[in-house]
């Protein structure tokens, strides 16, 4: 077992690892190195879905007392959208302040034994730590010890287009609730919900062209953390002042951004390795970093004791253990970004019972959710059946088509000479998608444009914005053709209003060119 151990940063991941190994082996030394004092913490509040935790409560029960004792609970979903509140259960989620639960993540360390050590700046050189057998990087999304050791562990970055910045309010929403409005300037929304008895976590988004033309680009985010941007603060307090009752917003270090996902090639170099946001990051609509760096502390923890005389063995068996979880969460958080990148089309062309279910459904299917809140479901349909005439979403005539799931013949028709049917082939990388789009622009400014986009291959998601472009920015209808098409995939896609229509490829008229209109 290593006997020395050094772990820089003193969030909860960091802590959280240190009291967890500290407990298991009381003769290992353990030292938190912290830059900040203990009542220092950035942010306001963290969230974790209940179906995740089981982990962190059988590791260590210090997250789920501090639930229980100072933490909000919910169930439902609630989406406002044009002056309606739609509502989806089935979401049991709990929230706590930051600065709560790191007060009790750091009497939890104090108690096992852990050296923590404030306002102590580590320089990112494994040579500074090196009577230390292990050095575990927990420092955050701007890790220095990645950066330093980048050519082996190969961090990537992808930058989201859409803005964000983080408040808080003392309006107290019921549960997870997102607040779309279209002000003068554009359309911007809010993820809120309750950390406290008397405090909520307020994250904006909005896109780079609303947050200029707002004027909100002024403030210097290149000084150094502490200011906020009072702004954008008094701007949305007016913006959601019906939202919100006219309570205030709270400042704690809050200014604009773009999310940063953080990927890396491999977690660990010698003696040291990563742990939480050093080495992955997933957009917070979707997952909770806290969440996901409290898990890899436990796992980080599991292989070292697993392992006790075989270090690099340990770490690549935390590595092992770890990364399938986080790409499956990055893997989910990509469409949930994609739909904060592009929400403002959507806040435009949906209903709100439409729109509520084309967010929630950006990432599971029309079952899944029912299996949730079977009354949600029946109301989407039901507003569904309202508006077609009581047809039901895949028997709606559309067009000439007597429903809206096409047969193998219909196919080959559209696909015949002489269809009014643009068939495009959608890319595999978003990155991709451009070209696309010009396809589409051009195909469109046609003297006789086609009466249909046909959209095939790709990804789910490039196949969906490829729709959604031709659908919701020229107004054209589109056919969504996949490998496979179930009832719940054809449902989903047709009462998101992702698609007006859907089929499944068929393989023996299959081309893998891009048809012409």
């Amino acid at each position: 077992m290593v006997s020395r151990i050094a772990c820089v940063g003193g969030g909860p991941g960091g802590l959280f690892f240190a009291a967890l190994i500290k407990q298991a082996d009381p003769s290992a030394e353990v030292t938190v190195f912290e830059r900040n004092r203990p009542e220092d913490t950035f942010g306001f509040g963290v969230v974790f879905s209940d179906a995740t935790l089981a982990a962190i409560h059988e590791a260590d029960p210090v997250l789920r007392t501090a639930l229980a004792d100072h933490g909000r609970h919910w169930d439902d979903i609630e989406v406002r959208l044009k002056g309606q509140r739609v509502r989806c259960g089935g979401n049991g989620m709990a929230a706590i302040t930051r600065k709560t639960l790191l007060q009790l993540l750091h009497r939890r360390a104090e108690e096992v034994g852990v050296d923590l050590r404030f306002s102590h700046e580590i320089p990112a050189d494994p040579e500074q730590l090196a009577d230390y057998d292990l050095i575990v990087a927990a420092d955050g999304a701007n890790s220095r010890f990645r950066d330093r050791l980048a050519d082996v562990l190969v961090p990537e970055v992808e930058v989201a287009t859409a803005k964000f910045i983080w408040f808080g309010t003392n309006y107290l929403f019921d549960g997870l609730t997102f607040v779309h409005e279209r002000g003068p300037h554009g359309t911007f929304a809010v993820h809120g919900y309750p950390i406290s008895d008397d405090v909520s976590t307020f994250i904006v988004e909005t896109d780079e062209d609303s947050w200029r033309r707002a004027g909100l680009d002024e403030f210097d985010t290149a000084q150094p953390p502490g200011p906020s941007d009072e702004k954008t603060r008094h701007y949305l307090e007016k913006l959601f002042a019906e939202q919100i009752n006219g309570h205030q917003l709270l400042v704690n270090n809050s200014r604009w951004g773009n999310f940063r996902t953080r990927r890396t090639h491999r977690w660990h170099s010698g003696n040291v390795v990563l742990l939480g946001d050093a080495a992955h990051t997933a957009h917070f609509s979707v997952g909770s970093g806290t969440k996901m760096a409290m898990e890899d502390a436990v796992a980080l923890a599991d292989s070292l004791l697993a392992h006790r005389d075989d270090l690099p063995t340990a770490l690549e068996a935390y590595e092992a253990a770890r990364r399938p979880s986080v790409e499956k969460i990055q893997g989910a958080a990509r469409p949930s970004l994609s739909w904060w990148e592009n929400f403002g089309r959507y806040h435009d062309a949906f209903r709100p019972t439409q729109f509520a279910f084309h967010f929630i459904s950006r990432s599971i299917g029309k079952e899944r959710i029912a299996r949730r809140d079977p009354g949600f479901v029946d109301r989407v349909v039901r507003d569904w059946r309202v508006a077609h005439e009581g047809s039901a979403p895949l028997d709606t005539p559309f067009m000439e088509f007597g429903g809206r799931r096409l047969t193998p013949a219909q196919l080959a028709e559209l696909r015949g000479e002489g269809s009014r049917c643009l068939w495009l082939t959608a890319p595999d990388a978003e990155a991709a998608l451009a070209s696309s789009y010009d396809q589409l622009a051009a195909a469109l400014s046609r003297e006789v444009p086609p009466e249909l986009v046909a959209v095939q291959h790709g990804t789910p998601l490039t196949r969906s914005l490829l729709a959604e472009q031709a659908r919701l920015v020229y107004g054209v209808p589109v056919l969504i053709v996949e490998d496979t098409m179930d009832d719940d995939r054809a449902e989903t896609l047709v009462l998101s209003g992702r698609a007006d229509l859907v089929a499944q490829a068929d393989f023996a008229g299959r081309t893998d060119s891009v048809g012409q209109a």
